[in-house]
């Protein structure tokens, strides 16, 4: 009796910090990148998603609106892959769409970009320029449950 007293209120405690919920986070507020720097980072992640999320001519993509010039980027690179994209949160009753939350900011001088979907979240480090942006890290995948 003495045992199952602090093992259930350990187990409790575990408990508490299990969460069932399966929303996306909103996208941060992006950092200011320029036009040819967003361009550059929103084509190669679109690139590296296309291989995660499926072939582009039956999925359709949702992302929230936005006047940045990143959030203008990744539209045009989504559509530039083939993507439907669906911005306005006007869904047609026969698509299900695959909810893209992403976000931009800085550290050290270098630019790090996210894009993540319910089942799967990728990240890069770019070092950008004038003339656009290179990536400085390798391409972290993590695939979500």
């Amino acid at each position: 009796m003495r045992r199952l007293l602090p093992t259930l209120a350990a187990l409790s405690l575990l408990t508490a910090c299990q969460s069932t919920d399966d929303t996306l986070a909103t996208s941060s507020t992006p950092v200011a990148v320029t036009g040819a720097t967003a361009g550059a980072i929103a084509g190669d992640m679109t690139s590296r998603l296309a291989e995660q999320i499926g072939p582009a001519g039956t999925t359709v993509v949702k992302i929230d609106k936005d006047s940045s010039d990143y959030a203008a980027a990744l539209d045009a690179a989504l559509k530039g892959w083939g993507y439907t994209v669906i911005s306005d949160g006007k869904v047609g009753k026969d698509q299900k769409p695959v909810e893209i939350a992403w976000s931009i900011d800085s550290f050290d001088g270098q630019v790090l970009a996210r894009l993540s979907t319910p089942s799967v979240a990728l990240g890069r480090a770019y070092s950008a320029t004038a003339a656009g942006a290179t990536p400085a890290s390798p391409l972290s995948v993590m695939k979500l449950n």
